[in-house]
C-alpha cells in the first residue's frame, strides 16, 4: 500500500453537487490499469470544499469502486475535533489509510502539528501518511519535525513536495537520516516522479494517475525494474502536460484534461473553484492531439 502507484482522482461535481457516478468511473479506471493505492479526498479531491457528508458518500463510493485496491482517506480539516470525526468516517467507510495535511487558518507551529499528529494516532487504529503539501496549507516541515512525527506509532509514509528538478537526490539525502527505516518516502510534482523513484523514493503519489493510469503505471514500472532510460522516455512523453502543471497548477489541467477526454461532466471544480481559461483549455486540447491521448 506505501509503495508503487498511488493515484489521486478528482472529486467531480456536477453543478454543485458530487458526481459519484463519475467518480467511481475514475476511481473503476484507476484499479483496474494496476494501480497500488488510492488517495482519495486528497488535495486533487478537494477534500478542503466538501462537507463531512460529502466525504463520507464520497469515501464510500470509491471503497466499493476501487474493489479491493487500498484506499487512502484525506481527513484534513482545521479542527483537530474534526479530524478525528473524519477519521471515523473513513474508517467505517472501509478506507485502508488516512492522508493528512496540517491544515490552518492561523499560521500553525511545529508543536501545534506535531500535537496533530501524535493526537490523531493516538485515537485512530489506521496508518496514517504524512501529507506534506506546502503551497496549500501554508505550512513547511523542517526535517527534524519530519523525524518527529515519523517516530509516532502509526505514521507509515511521507507525501514530500517536488524539489526543483535534479534536487530529489539531495533531498532524500537530508531528509532520509532522520526517518525509521520502516519509513516510506513518495514523491509528488508528478513532473519529478520518474527522478524520484529512481533516486529511491518508495512511491509517486501521483494526480495525472488519477486521469491517466496506464501512462503513470509504465513511469513506475520502468523505475522499479530499473530501466532508467525508459522511465524518464516515458516521463519525457508527458511533458506538454507537466508544462501545464507547472504553469496553471495539477488541479485545474487535470479537471479540464478529464472534461475534454469525456470523463467527467464540464465545470467539474467545486465553486469558487473555477477551470482553466480559455488559453489554458486549448492548451489542454493541444497536449491532448500532441501526445495522441485518449480515454
Amino acid at each position: 500500500m506505501f509503495n508503487g502507484l498511488c493515484a489521486f482522482p478528482l472529486t467531480p461535481m456536477n453543478g454543485e453537487s458530487l458526481d459519484l457516478d463519475a467518480m467511481a468511473g475514475l476511481v473503476a479506471r484507476a484499479a483496474e490499469a494496476g494501480v497500488d493505492s488510492l488517495g482519495v479526498l486528497g488535495s486533487t479531491g478537494n477534500y478542503a470544499y466538501l462537507s463531512r457528508d460529502e466525504r463520507r458518500a464520497v469515501l464510500e463510493t470509491c471503497v466499493i469502486a476501487a474493489d479491493g485496491v487500498p484506499v487512502l482517506a484525506g481527513v484534513g480539516a482545521t479542527r483537530t475535533r474534526d479530524v478525528l470525526v473524519l477519521a471515523g468516517d473513513a474508517q467505517a467507510a472501509g478506507a485502508s489509510a488516512l492522508l493528512l495535511a496540517p491544515v490552518s487558518y492561523q499560521r500553525l507551529t511545529e508543536a501545534e502539528v506535531f500535537g496533530l499528529y501524535a493526537d490523531v494516532a493516538a485515537e485512530s487504529t489506521l496508518p496514517i501518511v504524512v501529507y506534506d503539501n506546502p503551497g496549500t496549507t501554508g505550512f513547511t516541515f523542517s526535517d527534524d519535525l519530519h523525524a518527529r512525527i515519523a517516530r509516532i506509532p502509526g505514521i507509515v509514509s511521507l507525501k514530500i513536495p517536488p524539489p526543483p528538478t535534479g534536487g530529489v537526490a539531495a533531498r532524500l539525502g537530508t531528509l532520509r537520516p532522520g526517518l525509521p527505516q520502516s519509513t516510506t518516502v513518495g514523491i509528488s510534482g508528478d513532473w519529478v516522479a520518474a527522478e524520484g523513484l529512481l533516486a529511491g523514493c518508495e512511491l509517486w503519489y501521483s494526480v495525472i494517475a488519477g486521469v491517466l493510469p496506464r501512462q503513470a503505471k509504465t513511469i513506475v514500472e520502468h523505475a522499479v525494474a530499473g530501466r532508467r532510460d525508459l522511465a524518464r522516455a516515458a516521463s519525457a512523453e508527458l511533458e506538454p502536460l507537466w508544462t501545464l502543471f507547472r504553469g496553471y497548477g495539477s488541479l485545474r489541467v487535470t479537471a479540464a484534461l478529464a472534461e475534454d477526454l469525456g470523463l467527467v461532466a464540464s465545470a467539474p471544480l467545486p465553486l469558487p473553484l473555477r477551470g482553466l481559461n480559455s488559453e489554458g483549455r486549448d492548451k489542454v486540447a493541444s497536449a491532448i492531439r500532441l501526445m495522441g491521448l485518449e480515454a
